[in-house]
């Protein structure tokens, strides 16, 4: 393929301070009290996580990092030819690399990530790595719906790449209405190749979400600097702690910061009391089977085709396509 080096353009549909605002606000008067865990993810966060992903508690990214290692061949050869790439959470593109050198006149790669300027850089390192690839990123919150931008040349399908479990993040009912969303975008005969993380041991778990560095902790409490930084919150940061807990009953990692003591916090022009001990959910992290996940996935019009997993099965990667019955 000739080198069609372009300039890559951002599409930016970031959600204003506005919405972050109000959604912080709408968590905290909940009972019990919530922030978006897509607010997670600005640069320092995405900066953080990138972090994480490196810890020796955090095997999450080494799992999957195996399995596009020996599988990515195999992996384009399911999404086949001149497929529109769309990464949902793209991240620092590691593993998109991985898959991106494999797949066969692939006819855009679309990034889709909430931190514009972690997107900004990942995109432009890819659109020098692959000059002959086009690069189109998205600025958005992939939990609702945008447009794609359109690429130069003609694919023959979609598919979405959600690596990472990110999956995990979203309760079984937001997490199959997304399926459906995904399902929508990519229509009959497109795909869905998915990260999912595997049921295992309770301490493996909680030290993979609680490390002993405490990047993870400087994780979740960033989430309350950017409400300072952003939304001139007025709270003490060191008066939180960062927990995660595993809930066997629920298969879920489930996150939240803790207030130390008794105290108000001022978020906009509206005051939330926080008692001593009272969590505020900040992210859970589900763990599935890969049959119990494709049965779920089944519900909103798609097929299993392909699984793959890492040597000791900690994580599995999905290959599912939209029934072209629909």
């Amino acid at each position: 393929m000739p080198e069609t080096r372009t300039k890559t353009v951002l599409h930016d549909r970031e959600p204003s301070t506005a919405c972050f605002l109000q959604e912080v606000q709408t968590g905290l008067s909940a009972s019990p009290k919530s922030l978006p865990c897509k607010y997670l993810y600005d640069s320092a966060g995405s900066r953080l996580f990138d972090r994480i992903c490196e810890l020796d508690e955090y095997y999450v990214t080494r799992a999957e990092l195996e399995i596009m290692a020996h599988a990515s061949r195999e992996i384009a050869a399911q999404l086949g030819r001149r497929v529109l790439l769309v990464e949902y959470g793209s991240g620092s593109g590691t593993k998109t690399e991985l898959l991106l050198d494999q797949l066969v006149e692939p006819a855009a790669y679309v990034p889709v990530e909430i931190s514009r300027s972690h997107l900004q850089q990942s995109a432009e390192r890819l659109n020098a790595q692959y000059p002959a690839l086009e690069v189109l990123p998205v600025c958005a919150d992939f939990t609702e719906w945008f447009e794609l931008p359109a690429p130069r040349r003609p694919a023959s399908h979609a598919a979405v790449y959600f690596p990472g479990s990110t999956i995990g993040n979203f309760e079984p009912a937001e997490a199959r209405r997304l399926l459906g969303q995904i399902a929508t975008r990519c229509g009959p005969g497109g795909g869905l190749l998915i990260g999912v993380d595997l049921q295992k041991a309770t301490a493996t778990l909680e030290a993979a979400y609680d490390d002993s560095e405490g990047v993870t902790a400087a994780f979740s409490l960033n989430l309350l600097k950017r409400m300072q930084r952003e939304l001139d919150a007025d709270l003490n940061v060191d008066d939180f702690r960062h927990e995660a807990i595993y809930n066997p009953r629920l298969g879920r990692i489930e996150i939240s910061l803790v207030s130390q003591t008794d105290q108000t916090i001022r978020v906009g022009d509206q005051l939330f009391t926080c008692r001593a001990g009272e969590r505020i959910h900040t992210e859970y992290s589900h763990k599935y089977t890969v049959a119990g996940f494709a049965a779920m996935a089944a519900e909103e019009g798609f097929a299993l085709h392909k699984s793959w997993t890492d040597e000791q099965e900690r994580f599995a990667v999905l290959h599912l396509v939209v029934n072209e019955a629909g």
